[in-house]
């Protein structure tokens, strides 16, 4: 299996940003429904992996918190673009559940991410793009803020890639508390 851990969007902010998927030649926009904040890849498993990696994520413990879509960027940087995403503005809740899933998953026996955390929402990803045009979609859509909601929950998604793109299945979810109960290390 083919997995990875996100937070999902709310149907609202998905909307908002499938406004914004247009206007790019070569472009590959990722379906409204599949748009989500990636927490940690964690790539093919077997059935044993696959079976740890739930148990652990079963024991992270966090609060809910508040989150907020701000700005577009590319990647890589200083590179021809790749990858156009909208960001997040800064959230200590958001990095503090990501580090406790890291902890939870490299005890559960993964080895640790090596690449930091950059949260983001991938939006497109390009081939061929004019770089002239990527600049003119940033200026267009770079002072983008989608209003706060709420994040009370994270997923453990299966991929599976196919011709027409990747299809997401959600293989757990994971609550977290409306009160206190956060600071845990998963």
């Amino acid at each position: 299996m083919r997995l990875f851990v996100a937070i999902d969007l709310p149907a609202g902010i998905r909307d908002r940003l499938s406004l914004m998927s247009c206007g790019l030649p070569g472009a590959r926009w990722v379906r409204t429904e599949q748009l989500h904040l990636t927490l940690r890849f964690i790539g093919e498993v077997d059935g044993a992996m696959f079976q740890a990696i739930r148990e652990a994520l079963a024991g992270v413990r966090g609060r809910s918190f508040a989150m907020q879509l701000a700005g577009v960027g590319y990647f890589p940087p200083r590179k021809r673009p790749r990858v156009v995403w909208v960001g997040i503005r800064e959230n200590e809740d958001l990095v503090q559940l990501r580090n406790r899933i890291e902890s939870s998953l490299v005890r559960a026996g993964l080895a640790p991410e090596q690449r930091k955390f950059s949260p983001h929402i991938t939006l497109a990803r390009l081939n061929r793009t004019p770089v002239a045009r990527v600049g003119r979609y940033l200026e267009e859509h770079g002072l983008f803020r989608s209003p706060e909601f709420r994040v009370q929950r994270f997923r453990l998604y299966s991929s599976v890639l196919g011709r027409g793109g990747a299809t997401h299945c959600v293989e757990q979810e994971y609550q977290l508390s409306e009160q206190g109960g956060g600071g845990l290390p998963g």
